[in-house]
């Protein structure tokens, strides 16, 4: 399968996209690859670290004769431009997305994108707290996994074409409806990042009533809200655009975490070493064996 591209354009050259190029540098994937975003000043430092060949803040400049094109952008912005850039695409010109969510998406772009022009919804779930271009590694997707979303009107040679792509990137390749994506995304990933962000803002308002509180933490607390380090804007984007799987997985968890609360305060310390014995089994598992 032919991977060259003579133009591939990054839209949002930051940690995903900028490490996105950089394996697509390192494999020859394309003859230039150009970037596109809102700050110049990052997509001047993704020139000069190599990541891009060249960079255009005019949208219709940086997709015009590209063969693929990458959409890295928050959630909040990938329909924005995917319609604003629709009109300039050529035909036969493939189109994908990062984004981690899907359902409320991917019909939407494929309605918006012009007749000979190839969408295919990507997800790597890959990725660290730390965002921009200066945080972009070629080994990023190594040994990840990426969800592709196909739907009833996807190009089959088009889906294989991105699987390759993925599979190039070093990720293990599978295909998901998009809602069952969703849904899987809103628990293991989604809820876990509200999760960080609501108890670094818990211990936070505790300042006022003991102001060094923060001094006292130690690895535990450091590692459980290592993640609320991540970008808030996109994962604000997130929570608006999963809102209804989120939620319910935020209400499931509750019940869990009530579950826990009602061990405590009965003093029924047997069976919550017996949960809490479950939990470090099923993590020590999987951890181990991944």
């Amino acid at each position: 399968m032919d991977m060259y591209f003579e133009k591939i354009t990054i839209l949002g050259v930051g940690l995903i996209g900028g490490s996105f190029a950089r394996v697509c540098k390192k494999n020859e994937l394309a003859k230039s690859i150009f970037g596109f975003g809102r700050q110049e000043e990052n997509l001047r430092k993704a020139v000069e670290l190599g990541v891009i060949d060249k960079y255009s803040l005019d949208l219709n400049e940086a997709v015009e004769q590209a063969d693929f094109v990458l959409i890295a952008v928050p959630v909040g912005s990938i329909l924005l431009l995917a319609e604003k850039m629709s009109s300039y695409l050529k035909k036969g010109s493939i189109i994908s997305d990062v984004g981690s969510v899907k359902d409320s998406l991917v019909e939407k772009i494929e309605n918006i994108l012009p007749e000979g022009v190839h969408f295919v919804g990507a997800h790597p779930i890959a990725g660290t707290e730390h965002s921009g271009v200066e945080a972009s590694f070629a080994e990023l997707f190594e040994g990840s996994k990426c969800i592709l979303t196909p739907t009833k009107l996807t190009d089959h040679e088009t889906l294989q074409k991105v699987k390759k792509l993925w599979e190039l990137m070093g990720s293990e390749v599978s295909f998901m409806e998009a809602v069952k994506h969703d849904e899987i995304m809103a628990a293991v990933s989604h809820l876990p990042h509200v999760a960080a962000y609501a108890i670094t803002s818990f211990i936070f308002d505790l300042r006022h009533v003991w102001p060094d509180i923060l001094s006292y933490s130690a690895g535990g607390f450091r590692d459980f809200t290592r993640i609320a380090s991540s970008h808030p804007a996109m994962w604000c984007d997130i929570c608006n655009y999963n809102s209804e799987a989120l939620i319910k997985m935020i209400e499931q968890y509750e019940t869990s975490l009530n579950q826990f609360k009602t061990l405590i305060k009965e003093k029924n310390w047997f069976q919550l070493e017996k949960r809490m014995s479950e939990a470090k089994t099923i993590r020590d598992g999987f951890y181990r064996s991944s």
